[in-house]
This record gives structure tokens, C-alpha cells and sequence, in this order.
């Protein structure tokens, strides 16, 4: 058998100390196998360095043990609410495993691994649920007038694209393979207004869009109490862009229009971010990202998902709301050359309006 020497070993060995001494009572094999969702014997092949674990699993270790209230009562999880310190601890534990792990597999350069490129723990920020139950997100549905060519958006067609029916698609396919990496447990669903089920109402609940195509959105938001009110942009008026209404202060928030000759361009829109208690079930919560456009519904999205921004911006949450059963952000999103610019919720003039309670 190979020494301590050996990368393999020195790798298990770390693992297996990581248990026994960084808490007051050792954390026991199954309880790390359940915070992770794998098997107690692949925890112990990790151990007696029989098999390497997969860099994921090594960013959830480092997630795991960067608090000792990853155990709470005798059962073990993720946590989703890291304090700064933690978050500290949970980044040099994973540079370090992670360097550990690249010296075991060969890795060229294994010292000089970026943590930038295994900075996504899987478990972190808002879109983890740590109780592994069900997701779905919810999108609006797309009057037949307004989808794409018939060709793809028409059943009878041999080249129909279901999604075409969708509101937001780009929205939805960021925030879907992002919930589902940081949620290997939970499953994660999509479905339109249309196609609901009173089984979907009661899931982990994410609405995508606003009140004109996703009318979810508009009953959740009154359950939940929020100020904000979104107006329509379906009028007469063609050039009516909406806006986000603060009721308790009469303020609207519009996006940014310019005129290009004849052509109107976004240059700016406002997003909703918005999460709660699940109205139809309190043990479950209920996210909305909308936007004035689906530009602003894509950047409600992208505040969390976007590697560059998305854990200074789950910080912000955790420092501003984390005592708050429900909040609701209205930020600035802006769209350059038709692309939407990662808010960051720490600048703030980004910041329009905040509530909580």
C-alpha cells in the first residue's frame, strides 16, 4: 500500500480528518453520505482512497464541513444560510480539497488550481432547497399570435418545437440546469400556467414572467403581501412600456426605451426578484423573477446563476433579508448591444427598491 506520500492517500487521509477532528463530537460516515446524497460505502471508498470523488462532491465537502450546523439534532445537510466567516472557511476548504484532488488524479498544475473554476458549490445560495423536495418552475404561455413561425410553433407540423409555446425560454433553461445541479436530489420540473396541477402548487414553486402571460405570478405576489405591482404592457398603446409600482410610496420603476430611428431599443430594464413562503404550502417556498421585459426576467435569473456574481449577490440576500420570511428586490438590468448585463445587487445605485417582513 502506498504511503502518506501517495496523493490518493493524502487526499483520504484529509477526508477522514475533516470527520474526526474538526467538530466536538466526529461526524460519522452516513451523516456526511446524506448531506452529500451519495452511498455511506462510496464515502468510505473516498476515505480509503479507492476511488477518487468527483470535483462536485469535493465542493460539497467543503460546503459541508465550513460550519458545524451542517448537524443539527443528529441530522445532516447542506445549509443554504452560511455567515460570512463560514463562507470564508467553506472557499479555503474547498481550494485546498480541491488541490488535494488534482494531485490524486494526475492533474496537471496541481497546485496552481483556480478556485474560480470549482466556485460553484452545488448547494449554495437561494436556489438550494436543502429538504430535497420537488421543484418547478413555471413559465408563461405565448398567445399563438406572438410565437415564432408556423412551421415550429404549429402541432401539426413535422418540425413543431413544444417550447415555442413558452414565455422567457432563455430564462428558463439558465434557471433550470442551475436548480437541478444545485439540487441533485430534488426533482426539477418546468410546466406552463396552462398545464398546472394542484401537485405542482404545493413543490418548491418558481414563476418565471409577469401578470400579461404568466397569471401565477399576479395571485402569489397579493398572497404574499409584497408592494410591488406590475402594470401591464397589453394597452392600446404600442409604445406603453409598463412599469413596477411601489404602492406604499407611490413610486414607478420603467425600463429605459431609446429611439433608433424608427426602431425602439432597450437599454435598461427593471427585475423583480421575489421569495416566500409558498402560499398553498407553508413548509415550501415560492420564487418570482419577472421583468417589465424578458430581458428583466433574465436578469432576475442571472443574479444568482451567473458564476461571476452569483455568490456576491446570495451574500447580499443572506446580509439583508436572512431574518425575513418574505423579500422582494427591484433592481436595474442593463441590456447592451441586446444583452443582458449581470446585475450586481451590491452596487446600489443597481438597487430600486427593497421590502421585506
Amino acid at each position: 500500500m502506498a504511503g502518506d506520500s501517495d496523493p490518493g492517500q493524502t487526499l483520504a487521509a484529509r477526508l477522514r480528518a475533516l470527520r474526526s477532528s474538526e467538530w466536538p463530537e466526529q461526524v460519522k460516515q452516513h451523516q456526511v453520505a446524506r448531506a452529500l446524497g451519495v452511498s455511506v460505502p462510496l464515502v468510505s471508498s473516498w476515505e480509503r482512497a479507492e476511488a477518487v470523488p468527483p470535483a462536485e462532491r469535493i465542493i460539497a465537502y467543503a460546503h459541508f464541513f465550513a460550519t458545524s450546523r451542517s448537524i443539527e439534532d443528529g441530522r445532516a445537510a447542506l445549509r443554504d444560510d452560511l455567515s460570512t466567516d463560514e463562507q470564508t472557511r467553506r472557499r479555503a476548504l474547498e481550494d485546498e480539497l480541491t488541490a488535494l484532488r488534482s494531485a490524486a488524479t494526475g492533474a496537471a498544475g496541481a497546485t496552481q488550481v483556480s478556485p474560480a473554476l470549482y466556485n460553484y458549490p452545488p448547494a449554495a445560495g437561494p436556489w438550494y432547497f436543502a429538504d430535497g423536495a420537488p421543484v418547478t418552475i413555471v413559465c408563461g404561455e405565448l398567445p399563438p399570435e406572438r410565437r415564432a413561425d408556423a412551421i415550429y410553433s404549429d402541432p401539426a407540423s413535422p418540425d413543431y418545437v413544444d417550447l415555442y409555446r413558452f414565455a422567457d425560454v432563455d430564462s428558463l433553461i439558465e434557471l433550470q440546469g442551475h436548480v437541478r445541479a444545485a439540487n441533485p436530489r430534488s426533482e426539477v420540473s418546468f410546466t406552463l400556467t396552462s398545464l398546472l396541477r394542484p401537485d405542482h402548487l404545493t413543490t418548491h414553486l418558481v414563476l418565471l414572467g409577469g401578470i400579461d402571460f404568466n397569471e401565477v405570478t399576479l395571485a402569489v405576489l397579493d398572497s404574499l403581501g409584497t408592494p410591488v405591482r406590475q402594470q401591464t404592457r397589453l394597452t392600446d398603446n404600442p409604445e406603453d412600456e409598463g412599469a413596477f409600482e411601489v404602492r406604499t410610496t407611490g413610486a414607478e420603476h420603467r425600463p429605459i426605451i431609446a429611439k433608433d430611428g424608427t426602431r425602439r431599443v432597450l437599454v435598461e430594464d427593471v427585475a423583480h426578484f421575489c421569495r416566500g413562503q409558498n402560499p398553498y404550502n407553508a413548509r415550501r417556498t415560492v420564487t418570482v423573477c419577472n421583468g417589465m421585459f424578458g430581458r428583466g426576467v433574465y436578469g432576475a435569473v442571472r443574479a444568482l446563476t451567473d458564476a461571476r456574481f452569483r455568490d456576491r449577490n446570495a451574500a447580499y440576500v443572506e446580509s439583508h433579508f436572512a431574518e425575513a420570511r418574505t423579500y422582494s428586490i427591484l433592481a436595474r438590468v442593463k441590456v447592451v448591444g441586446g444583452k443582458v448585463v449581470t446585475p450586481d445587487w451590491t452596487i446600489s445605485d443597481n438597487i430600486l427598491h427593497e421590502w421585506s417582513e
